[in-house]
């Protein structure tokens, strides 16, 4: 038989969870065709001499809803083996959003505001298909951006006539292919919005579309918070996928255990997982009530002290001469790195079986966390190979097969015949993160090909020409 790719003898992790197997994989009009000890030729012949052969990484906690119209080559997911991602993440979304004069934070993390130009999710999705980028795109609606599109001001509750029109909106936008709903509840442009308003929201929301949040408080009410995320799973039937979970805060540091408890009783009664990624330091706008000496602030961008990027705020409140607040509100808007998570808690999230890996990555920061370019190989590398935390298919797995599964993406994060061949070559032994938080923006290592819907899309050094992503809305 002849096939548009073949790679011989590797060692085939097929996102299950399940260990790996020596084989070949052959690959046909964009999907996997056969698997084993495979005769034939084919147009390209890859000898993957022992290497791994996964599913494209899918990465669930992305802010790249502009990015992949910006800049569709996508290189900082696609040179760590990424193909997949999901945006629309912590209530903030491109789409569908009516303005043009102003947003508010944190939806300034996408992108300017003439950027926003898609008033109908139908817009948004034909923009991103018209860009054709490198990858596959699904997209969650942002609360709030649909609660800018109906209100005056964003730090009061809804009225029932706003949320009525939000509930619309965000109904044509599922009609449209969106998976579900977000919100960023910890946010000042949300906080606001009492439980109550969030419940209504998701009445319509469909048994088979997800709600994702960025809890009201990941500090020392985090297990208030999560029982309110329970709650509108209940109350809507759809499935719960709690974000970038972490116990911020040195007060709150070792409490990992109580949430995870949390998590399996939740999850015993309802679809409920979360994702987390490899960093014990988080990244935002520069958020005055995370402002403290307890752990170090680092500025990675200010509007109006520019030159102070890539310093410590409390390096800057010293130059200055004034208290951490006082330099925080004269940096402001800005941006920030935290160090205010437990390296044992961010281990213990990472090794449950319930947790998915995201990057939460921010390609508009000038100075961008290290998780926007070294998440997945950090996971491969750093943790399971050389920390022990997990065996290598588990944390494919973690990156394929189970988001696959949670965020309803049917025929990918699995290496199976008939499935699309979204496909990583990577070396097990070389493969590792090179971005830090002094240098950034730095392509991983052992990242040896990615394959988009089987084509080429990552030679190892370099996004090549062809684009051949697609956006992905529910079946």
């Amino acid at each position: 038989m002849r096939y548009d790719l073949l790679i011989r003898d590797a060692l085939l992790l097929d996102g299950s969870g399940a260990a790996g197997t020596r084989g070949d994989i052959g690959v046909s009009a964009g999907r996997i065709a056969a698997m084993g000890r495979l005769d034939g030729d084919a147009a390209s012949v890859v000898d993957a001499r022992g290497r791994a052969v996964s599913p494209g990484f899918i990465d669930v906690h992305t802010h790249d809803d502009l990015e992949v119209i910006r800049d569709p080559a996508m290189t900082s997911k696609l040179s760590q083996g990424v193909t997949t991602i999901v945006v629309g993440n912590c209530g903030i979304s491109a789409s569908p959003v009516n303005t043009a004069d102003a947003v508010p934070d944190p939806m300034n993390l996408l992108g300017e505001p003439g950027e926003f130009r898609y008033p109908r999710f139908a817009d948004y999705r034909r923009a991103v298909e018209d860009a054709r980028p490198a990858l596959n795109v699904a997209a969650l609606v942002g609360h709030t951006s649909l609660r800018q599109n109906h209100m005056d001001r964003l730090d009061r509750a809804a009225s029932d006539e706003e949320i009525a029109a939000m509930r619309s909106q965000l109904r044509t936008a599922i009609a449209e292919g969106a998976l579900g709903l977000s919100t960023g509840l910890a946010y000042a442009s949300a906080f606001a919005a009492p439980a109550r308003e969030v419940l209504e929201l998701t009445r319509d929301l469909p048994a088979d579309r997800l709600y994702a949040t960025h809890l009201r408080d990941e500090f020392a009410g985090i297990l208030p918070a999560l029982d309110e995320a329970r709650a509108v799973g209940h109350h809507s039937g759809a499935p719960v996928r709690v974000s970038h979970l972490k116990c911020a805060g040195i007060d709150n540091w070792g409490r990992s255990r109580e949430v995870l408890a949390w998590l399996d009783d939740a999850a015993g009664e309802h679809d409920v997982a979360c994702d987390c990624y490899p960093y014990a330091a988080s990244a935002s706008t520069l958020d005055l009530k995370q402002v403290t000496d307890a752990y170090d602030i680092l500025i990675t961008w200010s509007e109006p002290h520019p030159d102070q990027g890539g310093r410590m705020l409390a390096a800057i409140a010293a130059d200055w001469r004034v208290s951490l607040h006082e330099a925080a509100n004269r940096l402001q808007p800005a941006g920030a790195v935290y160090f205010c998570m437990d390296e044992e808690d961010v281990r213990r999230f990472l090794r449950h079986p319930l947790t998915m890996i995201g990057s939460d990555g921010l390609p508009r920061d000038p100075r961008p966390h290290p998780r926007l370019w070294g998440t997945f190989p950090r996971v491969l590398g750093h943790y399971a190979r050389d920390e022990g935390l997990f065996p290598l298919h588990e944390a494919v797995h973690k990156m394929t097969g189970l988001p696959g599964s949670r965020f309803a993406l049917p025929g990918r994060g699995l290496l199976r015949e008939g499935w699309h061949a979204d496909l990583v070559l990577f070396d097990p032994a070389r493969v590792r993160d090179t971005a830090d938080y002094h240098d950034p923006m730095r392509a991983a290592e052992g990242i040896d090909a990615v394959w988009v819907n089987g084509e080429l899309a990552y030679d190892g050094s370099a996004v090549t020409r062809v684009r051949s992503g697609r956006f992905l809305a529910p079946a």
